[in-house]
């Protein structure tokens, strides 16, 4: 190339010549002899196979009666991340969040239907190990299935296994050619690969396995100092490709978060010191002002505690209010102690809201019936918006536990943290991390609640 540095490339070609795969075959020895037929380039060092997970799932005999596929579906299933009628996106016993669990229809007899191979790593790792026996040859494998992606039209396939490949190349702490920082750059090299494979091996054209050469980079090899006794860090197999739970901003569809926000949503009365961010506060509280309201009123308000001063302050005076209203019911000092024990919940949060009723736009009306009703009917509205508030906390991450006590020295309240008179102080909200998991909570079913007529 007259002294010119070499341009990268890579070559990709299909693999011919593997039949109609049924369980107990020998994949290896179908894979090894449709790659070493005459007139094929064969496998060399440093070469990725791309191998569909259906020949895998059929060779491992993951071939199962169905007459039922959706029953199927929910064998496989550990999670629903999103249903739309009877489309659904759910996390498989995988980890995988993708369409039907996997489970597919297509290209099996009828009455049946194909299930993932039960380890798509190790089914790899199996392949790689049976071709360097076989052929002497150190590759790369790829297993691969087909995914929807969010915010994108079409699938692709993308890498369920691997094994001797390098899935993920990590760019961070690097630069551009600019100089600047990579910060979050991690490219899903097995996911590419896998891309690159599906491009020749098609859909129905019963080629369903690829090879791929001159990534050698790419793969790991036998003996490599960074590779470990089961292939280390660098060959972790396609699991390295699934994102934390904890880390996934879009783990769940709309209706699916609103309903797992709402299961979060436990009373948390223990909190790490951690500090609460405010921006997260506000925004549970536009979450709150959603809530419905009667004659197109605004009748909340939430008054936010963010420094330690004004938690203190308010905690100290509604502890005086509510002893000299014990001691007037004639409770003991120790009762009394006891009682004033059961606040800690609020004096050792991070974060206190004082939720407010203001029933401005409020009817009046003569007699005591309806002027009851219509008070009822303010404070179910403020009830809707503090539920949505604690909700809302829950999908920020924030634990919360929403303490009546307030309601009880509301003057005493309004006077501290000089509220207008006509604030209805409804409890109060401690917020923060919580310091541990929420205790299981007995089931409650739907039916134990309703009545129908």
């Amino acid at each position: 190339m007259n002294g010119s540095a070499e341009v990268p490339a890579y070559r990709v070609w299909a693999l011919p010549g593997i039949p109609e795969v049924s369980p107990g075959d020998d994949l290896v020895k179908l894979l090894a002899d449709a790659a070493t037929a005459p007139g094929l380039p064969g496998l060399a060092h440093g070469d990725v196979l791309v191998v569909t997970s259906k020949i895998v799932s059929k060779a491992e005999g993951r071939v199962v009666e169905a007459a039922d596929r959706e029953a199927a579906i929910d064998a496989e299933t550990v999670r629903v991340v999103a249903r739309r009628g009877p489309a659904r996106i759910v996390e498989s016993r995988h980890g995988f969040v993708m369409a039907a669990a996997g489970v597919d229809a297509s290209n099996t007899r009828a009455g049946t239907v194909l299930l993932l191979p039960e380890d798509p790593d190790a089914s790899a790792r199996r392949i790689r190990d049976g071709l360097r026996e076989t052929l002497g040859v150190e590759v790369g494998v790829v297993i691969t299935d087909t995914f929807g992606r969010p915010w994108r039209e079409g699938q692709t396939d993308v890498a369920i296994g691997a094994a001797g490949v390098r899935v993920l190349q990590d760019l961070r702490g690097g630069t551009d050619m600019y100089g600047n920082p990579l910060g979050v750059t991690v490219t899903a090299v097995g996911d590419e690969l896998a891309g690159a494979g599906e491009l020749v091996k098609g859909k129905a054209d019963g080629l369903p396995v690829a090879v791929v050469r001159g990534l050698p980079h790419h793969v790991v090899f036998e003996g490599d100092d960074d590779r470990g006794g089961d292939g280390g860090a660098d060959d972790a197999g396609a699991r390295a490709l699934i994102r934390d739970a904890a880390n996934d901003m879009f783990r769940l569809g709309t209706s699916e978060a609103v309903r797992e926000a709402v299961t979060l949503r436990r009373t948390v009365r223990e909190f790490t010191d951690e500090p609460v961010d405010g921006a997260a506060v506000r925004r549970a509280v536009a979450a709150a002002v959603t809530a419905p309201a009667p004659h197109h009123t605004t009748p909340w308000r939430f008054v936010l505690l963010e420094s330690q001063r004004s938690r203190t302050r308010l905690l100290d005076a509604m502890r005086d209010a509510w002893v000299a209203d014990l001691r007037r019911d004639g409770k003991s000092e120790e009762s009394i102690a006891k009682r004033i024990r059961r606040g800690d919940v609020l004096r050792n949060a991070p974060y206190l809201a004082v939720p407010c009723l203001v029933a401005d736009g409020a009817h009046v009306y003569p007699d005591a019936r309806r002027s009851t009703a219509e008070r009822e009917m303010f404070v179910v509205a403020a009830g809707a918006g503090v539920q949505n508030f604690l909700v809302a906390l829950a999908g920020e991450g924030l634990g919360s536990a929403w303490v009546s006590s307030t309601m009880f020295c509301r003057d005493v309240v309004r006077e501290v943290l000089d509220l207008p008179a006509d604030w209805d102080p409804m409890g109060a909200v401690a917020i923060g991390r919580a310091a541990a998991p929420p205790r299981p909570r007995p089931p409650r079913t739907a039916d134990a609640f309703t009545v129908v007529r």
